[in-house]
């Protein structure tokens, strides 16, 4: 699990990042970012929605897949970044982790928060 500094929560937090931040889409997922000069680490939040998939057990799996593959992302953050990840289909729950983080490096590079090297 990511550790507690570089999670937020709180509909007041989201809301900023929801109307002042930038966003990138696939068929899976969305991220909303928004750069944060006022911090030292960069925020990190998950949103899974009750109308994508109904279970808890469902919904929880799915953010603690999305966590995983961000705290091993987060040396790789080109600037102090508040990420929100809105999960758009049921099939992050399902998918092979190495199909779910070659969708998630291509957003990310997408949205330019961060830089891979091609070696």
């Amino acid at each position: 699990m990511i550790a507690y500094k570089y999670r937020f929560h709180g509909h007041s937090s989201l809301r900023y990042v929801y109307s002042h931040g930038k966003s990138e889409r696939s068929h899976l997922l969305t991220v909303k970012y928004v750069i944060n000069t006022h911090r030292k680490n960069p925020r990190i939040a998950v949103v899974v929605s009750k109308k994508i998939i109904k279970s808890a057990v469902g919904r929880n799996r799915i953010r603690r897949r999305l966590y995983e593959y961000m705290r091993l992302r987060l040396s790789d953050l080109n600037n102090i970044y508040d990420v929100v990840l809105i999960a758009s289909s049921a099939e992050l729950q399902n998918m092979p982790y190495s199909e779910l983080c070659s969708q998630l490096d291509s957003l990310l590079e997408a949205a330019h928060l961060v830089k891979f090297d091609k070696n």
